[in-house]
């Protein structure tokens, strides 16, 4: 299955997609990638092939891209990419 291009609709389904399961994932974006370690909150706006759009605590803030993304395929691995290599959280126990 091919994939596809970033067109305005697959950013919009790729934020309702992230900010509705993978909310967790879009505050530690904004925290780590836009220097932002105090943000409460965060929704994804849109995703462009050189950034993404995030609203942080009511503001606007964007975190581009370490490439042009090429389609939602490269999207998707390069939003992964990203998590992955934030540094974890040590667990309570």
């Amino acid at each position: 299955m091919a994939a596809d291009p970033l067109t305005p609709a697959v950013s919009d389904r790729i934020c309702q997609h992230m900010n509705a399961d993978h909310a967790a994932a879009v505050l530690a974006y904004a925290r780590h990638y836009g220097g932002l370690s105090a943000a409460g909150s965060a929704r994804m706006l849109a995703v462009g092939p050189e950034a993404m759009r995030l609203e942080v605590d009511g503001t606007t803030v964007e975190i581009r891209f370490d490439h042009a993304l090429q389609d939602s395929e490269d999207a998707h691995r390069t939003l992964v990419t990203m998590l992955r290599a934030l540094p974890q959280e040590p667990q309570a126990s």
